[in-house]
């Protein structure tokens, strides 16, 4: 097997790196799951959780952040409630929210989503139970006894 001409590998080389960087040089989307970041949320994103935390936040800004995303119908966070959401309640939680004075908001959406069983599937909430017939015979305690016999005496036992 002969080698890769040098010209070639260097040329396949930084393409690869192309590819991992990415080709518009857009920063990574952020996952959607809960989070710890130093600094402030992103995009899409409520704070629920504010501390100072210089020995985790060494570069700059040392407020350490818990961060949700945002679509949940009901969040509790700190300070104001996002775009999209209504005031519901309020509390003042200053051990976790170590900013505004500790004030914490209750948040309902404006439009709540509800999981509806789905019409066009009979009424059936899909998943769990639109997989089908399910096969019988299949359970381990068996039938279920038409009567259920009288309790014997005391003396037979």
């Amino acid at each position: 097997m002969k080698p890769i001409p040098y010209g070639l590998g260097l040329l396949l080389m930084g393409f690869m790196v192309w590819a991992a960087i990415g080709a518009g040089g857009a920063e990574p989307e952020v996952p959607k799951i809960r989070q710890l970041r130093c600094g402030t949320c992103p995009d899409g994103f409520a704070t629920t959780a504010v501390t100072n935390d210089p020995v985790t936040c060494k570069d700059g800004d040392p407020t350490l952040v818990q961060c949700v995303p945002l679509g949940g119908n009901l969040l509790t966070v700190c300070g104001e409630c996002p775009d999209g959401y209504v005031k519901v309640g309020s509390t003042v939680v200053p051990s976790q929210c170590n900013r505004d004075a500790g004030a914490m908001s209750r948040c309902q959406r404006a439009q709540m989503e509800f999981e509806n069983p789905d019409s066009t599937q009979g009424g059936r909430r899909c998943p769990p139970d639109c997989a089908g017939e399910m096969p019988t015979g299949q359970g381990g305690t068996g039938p279920v006894p038409q009567t259920i016999p009288p309790p014997k005496p005391a003396s037979e036992k």
